[in-house]
């Protein structure tokens, strides 16, 4: 072989390596944009409802969600029933606990910049805890509806998995999203079992927990489901009214548990407009800065006390 066809035999080669590596990186890149606008649109298997509207900060949640972190928050937003990606929240918690930080400082003392900053985040925890339960608590006065409804079609000779998918038609949300989450499980196939327990999970309640085992027990077993159903609707009607007298009795003692750190953040504040100045002599001495991380660590152990206390389990 001379020379010259070695060197165009090199230069072939040469120009199809590049070829191919442009092909590679065409590929590659459409496959990321694909499953970029997919991870968008299912948001996690459908636990962010789609509405339409544009998402905000789409790199941070992919990032976001190949956590650890990331897979938590994205739970706890699916068990709230917001229509907000974990990128969305965790940019919102961000910019509130900067927000809380840079007033702490300014208005109070440098000290107290990052104990709100803290606060901006158990706040942020707080309130998904707030929609999840108050959530949960909706999902549970529409249970004896549910059972009503589930009866009712079994009864007419409907099977379990029609009735399901006809109770997410007519009941309002969250019953009837979680409803509709667990009929489009069913339709790909996955057992009634783990469909129910999924749901059991994402709203955990003694009344659902009930409701998913009657369920699962009686497609098992081929058992009466509708003597079941409706022997169960009078028993969670009646929990219901329970519930409800309970929460009432208890409405007081759960505005206490928020009043008291409220007063004493807010003691810090008429302190220092009292007199200017006051909170940066004291928290200008180690021990100063001892006394207030004391204070809001009695704040927070009587908040949780109070809320300990307080709690029924009916």
């Amino acid at each position: 072989m001379d020379l010259a066809t070695l060197v165009d035999l090199t230069t072939g080669i040469a120009l199809l390596s590049c070829v191919l590596a442009v092909v590679g990186v065409h590929v590659h890149a459409k496959g990321r944009a694909q499953r970029a606008a997919l991870v968008d649109r299912l948001t996690a298997a459908g636990q962010v409802p789609y509405t339409g509207r544009r998402r905000h900060f789409r790199d941070l949640d992919r990032r976001l969600r190949r956590t650890r972190l990331g897979r938590q928050l994205e739970l706890r937003l699916a068990a709230t029933g917001l229509d907000v990606t974990p990128g969305e929240f965790f940019a919102a918690m961000l910019a509130v606990v900067a927000g809380l930080w840079l007033i702490g400082q300014e208005t109070l003392a440098p000290f107290f910049g990052p104990i709100l900053g803290l606060l901006g985040i158990g706040a942020a925890v707080q309130f998904l805890n707030w929609q999840r339960q108050k959530r949960i608590e909706k999902f549970i006065n529409q249970l004896p509806e549910l059972a009503r409804i589930l009866a009712n079609a079994t009864h007419a000779g409907l099977a379990l998995r029609t009735a399901i998918g006809m109770a997410a038609e007519e009941l309002e949300a969250p019953a009837g999203e979680e409803l509709g989450k667990v009929a489009n499980e069913l339709a790909l196939g996955v057992s009634m079992e783990d469909a129910l327990d999924e749901m059991a999970k994402r709203l955990p309640s003694r009344e659902l927990v009930v409701l998913v085992t009657t369920l699962v027990l009686s497609n098992r077993a081929g058992g009466q489901v509708v003597s079941a159903l409706r022997n169960l609707t009078e028993t969670l009607e009646e929990r219901k009214e329970t519930r409800r007298e309970v929460r009432t009795q208890l409405s007081q003692v759960n505005m206490t548990s928020y009043a008291v750190p409220v007063l004493g953040i807010g003691s810090l504040f008429l302190m220092n407009g009292v007199r200017d100045g006051a909170l940066d002599r004291m928290t200008g001495s180690p021990l100063g800065q001892a006394a207030v991380l004391i204070a809001f660590g009695l704040y927070a152990v009587g908040f949780i006390l109070i809320r300990r206390l307080s709690r029924v389990d009916v």
